[in-house]
């Protein structure tokens, strides 16, 4: 969903699973899907670690435990505190179409595959890389009170803690952040400078 990036503030969803990969972010069998409906990939998300084979609720997964399992929207569980190496595995571009469509704007962690991390971005969803020591904190902090708020602010590029109060800056691709800002994917950005595009062309002919 495109929405336009300043400052997130919300409470956070501790998935505290290193290599978490694509295939446990969406199962394959959705990747046949030739729908784009986000609540069709949003019901998705993690769908085998929520329910077991018979469709029962996985009670004790985090996004199932009851200060967890109220659905992400405006500044709550907005945020994923994911584990090292966050998107592993193949490169299936429905993982990051799940985050979105579950509700999910930003995703934490300390590091992520390179794919993964770009299809985010590609789906307005903000990957923010931070250093482990604050990757921990994050997560003893979002687990020893699930209302915890973390601020991600989007044009001075840092995240905060509001609990402890530390901050930590992260980067992110210039033209990237430009387009998050704006609610841009790419075609709105080549629409946005059109006339530029023609000139330019218009002075090589």
């Amino acid at each position: 969903m495109k929405q336009k990036f300043d400052i997130i503030q919300s409470t956070c969803l501790p998935i505290q699973i290193d290599n978490c990969n694509t295939d446990l972010i969406i199962p394959a069998r959705y990747l046949a899907s030739t729908t784009r409906e986000d609540k069709f990939f949003g019901d998705a998300f993690m769908h085998d670690l929520r329910f077991d084979a018979d469709g029962n609720v996985q009670k004790d997964f985090v996004l199932n435990q009851p200060a967890y399992s109220e659905l992400p929207h405006k500044g709550v569980h907005e945020i994923i505190i994911g584990g090292a190496n966050w998107g592993s595995g193949s490169s299936r571009e429905h993982a990051a179409w799940a985050i979105a469509g579950y509700g999910v704007r930003v995703v934490i962690s300390s590091s992520f595959a390179d794919i993964h991390r770009n299809n985010l971005l590609n789906c307005f969803v903000l990957p923010v890389v931070v250093s482990k020591a604050f990757q921990q904190e994050l997560f003893e902090t979002v687990l020893a009170n699930p209302q915890a708020e973390v601020k991600v602010d989007v044009p001075q590029q840092t995240v905060t803690n509001l609990t402890t109060g530390h901050s930590e800056h992260f980067e992110i691709n210039t033209y990237k952040k430009y387009c998050l800002m704006n609610a841009y994917d790419d075609i709105d950005f080549l629409l946005e400078n059109k006339e530029k595009i023609e000139a330019w062309e218009g002075a090589y002919r």
